[in-house]
């Protein structure tokens, strides 16, 4: 149950990261004239712009700086306009790791059900998938700093921003959950093994020889 409901979260949190547009936290935006707030008089706070690998958030200009005005989306609106080379190649690894992710998250819901198919265990098969995915997950926030050189990065963190150089940025949480993500994926690749053992051991098998089994509706 711990490996079915950790594969299940792995997944979703790694899907989240992927889509949001907090991998960059660019810096600080100064506040126009023109962004003032009206009852009080005085000026907002200035706001930090976020970028993601394939979108983005920012205020939308010439209109009073509120939470509300902030515009998020896709900056790209097809695979080739992605900033960077490296992105484009990050989005592909992060992608198919995600996808992988997902399949077994599914898969693993209907292993309290049905521990085998076709004489092989689904734990350890789910297992090897989800060391796969592991690494295509590497790969890709591996490539994924390379990218901070681009022209678009450069525009959200400054000029001194390159190549695994942050310049005026700083790392959003959609970057660090997709390492915890990524680091919880292999744990869930060796929990896999342990539920192998928990549902072959001797001791239930027994259980199961004595008549108890668990009852699935589906």
């Amino acid at each position: 149950m711990l490996w079915t409901l950790l594969s299940i979260v792995v997944a979703f949190a790694e899907l989240i990261a992927f889509m949001s547009a907090d991998w960059l936290i660019g810096k600080a935006k100064p506040v126009n004239s023109e962004d003032t707030d009206n009852r009080t008089g005085g000026s907002q706070e200035p706001y930090h712009p976020t970028l993601g690998i394939y979108g983005r958030c920012t205020r939308i200009s010439h209109v009073q700086v509120s939470r509300r005005d902030t515009l998020c989306g896709p900056y790209a609106e097809n695979f080739n306009e992605i900033a960077s080379g490296f992105w484009q190649a990050t989005a592909i690894f992060l992608a198919v790791g995600i996808m992988i992710l997902c399949a077994v998250a599914f898969v693993s819901v209907f292993t309290m059900c049905v521990q085998s198919v076709m004489k092989k265990s689904i734990f350890n098969v789910c297992g090897l998938l989800q060391g796969i995915a592991g690494l295509f997950l590497i790969l890709g926030l591996m490539l994924y700093p390379a990218g901070w050189g681009c022209q678009k990065a450069v525009s959200y963190c400054g000029h001194y921003a390159s190549a695994y150089k942050l310049g005026d940025c700083s790392l959003g949480w959609a970057f660090y959950t997709a390492i915890g993500g990524t680091v919880l994926t292999f744990v869930c690749a060796v929990f896999s093994a342990q539920a192998e053992i928990a549902t072959s051991s001797d001791k239930v098998q027994e259980e199961i020889e004595e008549g108890k089994n668990l009852i699935c509706l589906l």
